[in-house]
């Protein structure tokens, strides 16, 4: 079972991104509170979790949860921030967007910037540690799969159906066979880069 909380004496928001390192799309945060006894016997990192075990627990984690948000920034975003910055500032909007100010925050991964005056813990693995971070981790995964899936529908040469934007064979050859969208990041290497020959001295 997930830690249920890091600090007990304040309210904390867990916070997780999903799709940073995706050719395409935007890069999507939550922030999730948590009541210090939520239990689920599934909730875990949602990159282990199951489709549909995700599918099951976004209901059950907005049921409960104190308060919950999702926020992203578009690819445009990204190419402007780096990808790292613009995920620190999807976690920033989502955390904005919250009914409930936290008094502490924990952050999925080993780095963050400040949000205004709030505390904060990074922790390496945070979304299979401390509950809140899996919470979050299932909205915005589940979020950003859903927007891939409906831009599949008038982008069907890229395969984000099945991809979700990430550089997998057959996306990359949509991009070789088609260019890049609107929808790809341009600050990305979007193409590996040609098989260098090898050279013989005469």
């Amino acid at each position: 079972m997930l830690e249920a909380f890091f600090d007990p004496m304040a309210i904390e928001a867990g916070c997780d991104e999903a799709g940073r390192g995706c050719l395409a799309g935007p890069v999507v945060a939550a922030a999730v509170i948590l009541p210090k006894n939520f239990q689920h016997p599934i909730l875990n990192d949602s990159k282990i979790l199951t489709e549909s075990q995700r599918d099951e627990l976004v209901p059950i984690i907005k049921r409960n949860s104190i308060s919950w948000a999702v926020a992203s920034l578009s690819p445009k975003e990204i190419d402007r921030h780096n990808i790292l910055n613009a995920s620190f500032l999807a976690m920033h909007k989502a955390i904005g967007k919250l009914k409930v100010r936290p008094g502490h925050l924990l952050i999925d991964g080993n780095r963050f910037i400040p949000y205004l005056d709030i505390p904060f813990q990074c922790i390496i693995k945070g979304d299979s540690k401390y509950a809140s971070i899996a919470a979050a981790s299932v909205l915005a995964k589940t979020h950003r799969d859903a927007y891939m899936k409906k831009l599949d529908t008038k982008f069907p040469q890229y395969q984000w159906s099945s991809n979700k934007g990430y550089p997998t064979q057959a996306h990359r050859k949509g991009i070789e066979a088609h260019g890049p969208s609107k929808h790809h990041r341009m600050s990305f290497r979007l193409l590996p880069p040609p098989p260098q020959g090898i050279l013989f001295e005469k």
